[in-house]
């Protein structure tokens, strides 16, 4: 049988603009005027190169990659949207693609208007959206303003929308992209268990592209990396999720700044923050170790990000002390407690920033912090899951512990 989804040495490539004055003055327009070094220069950038692999009838698969490898282009041009620079791609099926929150709805039109225009664009018939309309209306829950026009839904509205167009009118191929995670965390949960069923009850076929590990390898048995625009490894969804994760581990974590006055020694507890669930509280133990001077009224910044460098928590010293004080070649550990700080599952990384009254001591960042697990919901009852969402930050704590031990 041959595969449901070709995709043969496709390229993309966009032309960039250059101004080399973007903003000018009269005198300077004038003076450029007579002045062929002012001209506008062009680059070309390729956002895809030769990138080819084949996708199977009933397959689900994960596109996983750092930010700018290519992998919303890619899914760009599997759905129409754009076309390749070069390559073709050979689609045995029909395809309902949900990029972005709104892709192929009209603003002026109501939900209902926007759900039968959606379906028809799907290759739809009348009749057959008739017949998955109250099902898509339901799961979306917006039925209080199915025929509000859509330019009044707030973006979470439209991609509950949009998201049960492209999944009750069962297309043979479905492509999601990140934007699930404009959503909660219970309507997150809905969508993967309605992908779950796409997958395993209906046997359509699913691309998935997610910084999300834990969910990208629950759904998708087989996955392929991007990076700098090329296909850099296509193996099954577990093996690639390992190497992924070893390559963001050996990138490691950047200093900034340091002016040797601090060691940095490490996360204590890293092992048990490999796995831990949303609502459990976040405590890390810092250990740091004063080198060869004492230090006075010394404070942390403490930053918990996402994958997208995104900052989700921040707690800072000076909130709760003056100033830390340390003996030179003296160590201490510094926990950090959030509670109950409700994250969406995904890896996390620390900026710690580190400074007293004069200048800043040790800043860092991406130092890989913990890892939380998709929730699971079997036996929640409905109360437990509607805790599961991204709060604002939640309340914290720092103590410190001193050891005399020599560095």
């Amino acid at each position: 049988m041959k595969p449901i989804l070709e995709i043969s040495n496709i390229s993309k490539k966009f032309r960039i603009h250059h101004e080399r004055h973007r903003y000018l003055s009269l005198r300077d327009k004038i003076s450029s005027l007579f002045k062929s070094s002012d001209k506008a220069s062009d680059e070309d950038f390729w956002a895809l190169r030769d990138i080819s692999f084949h996708v199977d009838s009933g397959e689900s698969i994960g596109i996983i990659g750092k930010n700018g490898a290519g992998k919303s282009t890619l899914l760009k041009i599997l759905s129409r949207i754009t076309p390749p620079t070069s390559g073709k791609v050979i689609s045995r099926g029909r395809i309902a693609s949900l990029l972005e929150v709104g892709t192929g709805f009209h603003a002026e039109l109501s939900g209902k208007e926007n759900v039968f225009l959606n379906g028809s664009i799907l290759g739809m018939r009348r009749k057959e959206i008739q017949l998955k309309f109250d099902e898509i209306v339901d799961f979306s829950g917006v039925e209080n303003f199915i025929d509000t026009p859509l330019k009044h839904y707030s973006s979470g509205m439209q991609l509950r929308l949009a998201f049960a167009v492209a999944a009750f009118l069962e297309p043979e191929i479905l492509i999601v992209d990140e934007v699930l995670a404009v959503g909660d965390l219970e309507f997150q949960k809905k969508c993967m268990g309605k992908m779950e069923e796409i997958r395993h009850r209906q046997g359509r076929t699913i691309l998935f592209v997610s910084h999300n590990l834990e969910a990208i390898e629950a759904l998708c048995n087989r996955g392929v990396i991007l990076e700098k625009g090329r296909l850099k490894s296509s193996s099954d969804m577990h093996s690639i999720v390992k190497e992924y994760k070893q390559t963001i581990k050996d990138t490691g974590h950047e200093v900034i700044a340091d002016t040797g006055v601090l060691k940095w020694n490490g996360i204590l507890n890293r092992d048990s923050l490999k796995a831990i669930n949303p609502a459990d509280d976040l405590s890390i133990d810092l250990s740091f170790a004063a080198l060869d001077k004492n230090l006075t009224k010394i404070h942390f910044d403490v930053a918990l990000t996402n994958e997208n460098d995104n900052s989700m928590l921040h707690g800072r010293s000076v909130i709760f002390t003056n100033g830390f004080s340390f003996s030179k070649h003296e160590e201490f550990v510094l926990n950090y407690t959030f509670q109950s700080p409700n994250l969406a599952p995904g890896h996390y990384f620390l900026t710690i920033y580190v400074y007293d009254q004069h200048e800043v001591l040790l800043y860092m960042n991406k130092i890989e912090a913990c890892t939380v697990r998709l929730p699971r919901f079997a036996g929640m009852n409905e109360e437990q899951v509607h805790t599961l969402k991204s709060l604002v930050i939640p309340p914290f704590s720092v103590s410190l512990q001193k050891h005399d031990q020599p560095v």
